[in-house]
Parts: C-alpha cells; sequence; structure tokens
C-alpha cells in the first residue's frame, strides 16, 4: 500500500532538507507545495492558468484548485508507493480534503511528523542567511559563512539579503504560519497521527528521529 506522510514545520525548521532525506531513505517522492505552484504556472497548465487568475487580483488561491494541483501530482507513475507532503495541507480543510482523496484510493496519512523549534532560533536561522546574486548560493553568517564577507564561495558575485531574509519579514512570517497551522496541528494530534520532532539538534539527529518515526508508522 502507497505510503503518505505530511511534513510539517515552520519557515526555517529544515523541512525541505528533511523531506530529500525522509524521500531518498524510504524511496518515496517529495511534493513541496510550492515547486507545485511554480510548475504549474510556469508550463501554463489548465490549474496553474486558473491559480494565476487569483494571484494576478491579489486573492488567495482557492483550497479546490490547490488540492486539484496535488491529486493531479499523486496521480503520475512515479508517485504510485506515495509520497512526503511538504507544506499541504495548510489547514484542517485541506487535510480532510486530503483524506477523502486518499479514502477514494482505500489509502491515508500514515503519519504526521512536526519538526519543532522556537521562534527565536528560527529567527536567528532565517535573518543571518544571505543569498549570491550570480547563481543562488546561500550562506549564513553563524553556520555557514562565505570565506571573504559579502562574496559567493562559488563563484565570486556579491551576497545580498533577500526579502523574506529580513529580521522583520522573517518574524512576520513565521508568525503567519503558527497562525495559520496551528488548528492543523491540533486535527493531526486528536487522530493520533501527530509526532513532534526536536528540530533545534543537529541536521543528522533530526534526521534520525524522523526515520524512527516514518519507520513506527508504515
Amino acid at each position: 500500500m502507497p505510503v503518505y506522510i505530511v511534513l510539517l514545520g515552520p519557515p526555517g525548521a529544515g523541512k525541505g532538507t528533511q523531506a530529500d532525506i525522509i524521500s531518498e531513505k524510504f524511496g518515496l517522492a517529495h511534493i513541496s507545495s510550492g515547486d507545485l505552484f511554480r510548475e504549474n504556472l510556469k508550463a501554463q497548465t489548465e490549474l496553474g492558468k486558473l491559480a494565476q487568475g487569483f494571484i494576478n487580483k491579489g486573492e488567495l488561491v482557492p483550497d479546490d484548485v490547490t488540492i486539484a494541483m496535488v491529486k493531479d501530482r499523486l496521480t503520475k507513475p512515479d508517485y504510485s508507493q506515495g509520497a512526503i507532503l511538504d507544506g499541504f495541507p495548510r489547514t484542517p480543510a485541506q487535510a480532510e480534503a486530503l483524506e477523502k482523496m486518499l479514502a477514494e484510493w482505500k489509502s491515508k496519512v500514515n503519519c504526521v511528523p512536526y519538526i519543532a523549534v522556537p521562534q527565536g532560533i528560527l529567527i536567528e536561522r532565517l535573518s543571518e542567511r544571505w543569498t549570491c546574486k550570480e547563481q543562488g548560493h546561500v550562506f549564513h553568517t553563524k553556520f555557514n559563512p562565505p570565506k571573504v564577507a559579502g562574496k559567493c564561495d562559488e563563484d565570486g558575485s556579491d551576497l545580498y539579503q533577500r526579502e523574506d531574509d529580513k529580521p522583520a519579514t522573517v518574524e512576520r512570517r513565521i508568525r503567519v504560519y503558527l497562525e495559520q497551522t496551528t488548528p492543523l496541528i491540533e486535527h493531526y494530534r486528536q487522530q493520533g497521527l501527530l509526532a513532534e520532532i526536536d528540530g533545534t539538534r543537529p541536521i543528522d539527529q533530526v534526521a534520525s528521529l524522523l526515520f524512527e518515526t516514518v519507520k513506527k508508522a508504515i
């Protein structure tokens, strides 16, 4: 039976990195909702055009459009073993739609690891990130500083701080995420699917905890 993992975690928790590690270890495809949106918009699929219409008007893309994109992707042959969902669902309504979709395929969400990190640490992780102008290589003042201040190690181009990584923006992103996601966390906790992971540990330790959590659930 296919395995479906919903991976939760605020910006800066290392969710994308860990999703890739789990994907490789368990042979599961990784669906990032952000990537899915970008692909549909770029390819100008019917769903992409539909989403673009709402985005152009400054409106949120309705749940049914997002859900249709996810459903379309999950029906592809390379997703036959299941998937790790990263960035979807975002609300209890989306979670219920996902559960209904999987039930139609006689399947279900197996577990929901939540990578928990205190807000102060998240702000430190994100607000000290610097990106190179040429190819987008990422550095961190504390954890991965460039050899020459303000210059990329890889291509020598100048480093700059993205708007998303500036402290005030970072704080707002985290606050919005927590406000939006708290009901979803509770939804999965009540179902007995939530597994809280200490995201302050080193990457390999977080990966090990996630591996054990997923292994027990499948």
